[in-house]
């Protein structure tokens, strides 16, 4: 799951989420470390969905005790939020796109790196029996 935030003319840094997102991951995970302190840094109210994460009551009372004012929003009305429309792969050429641009900035000294793991892999692998290994 990825996860950001917008406002006019400034953006949050993008976060990737493993995992099921609960209540309290939103609040540990996103609101506290993020969102809260986007909001107060740039004096505005938050946007966001009907998602039962959301308006959890952990979620609901920790924007509350934050002084974050949240915008009513209406039940299945997603489509409204401006970050719905914010420039993502459409099809299949765009995102072509997008990795080869990511494939051509990735610098040599991680493909080196990579390479200079082989060896711990392999013997990871041969001791896991072919299973996972955490690589």
């Amino acid at each position: 799951m990825v996860r950001a935030g917008v406002c006019y003319g400034q953006q949050t840094q993008v976060l990737f989420i493993d995992g099921i997102l609960n209540a309290q991951r939103y609040c540990d995970e996103i609101l506290r470390p993020t969102v809260v302190p986007f909001i107060h840094d740039h004096h505005l109210m938050l946007q966001h969905d009907n998602a039962r994460p959301h308006v959890a009551r952990i979620c609901t009372q920790f924007l509350e005790a934050e002084n974050i004012p949240v915008l009513a929003w209406p039940a299945y009305s997603p489509d409204m939020s401006p970050i719905e429309r914010v420039p993502v792969p459409a099809n299949i050429q765009q995102l072509r796109t997008a990795i080869e641009e990511e494939w051509t900035n990735s610098p040599q000294s991680t493909i080196n790196n990579l390479i200079n793991s082989m060896q711990r892999r392999c013997v990871a692998l041969c001791e896991a029996n072919g299973g996972h290994t955490g690589y």
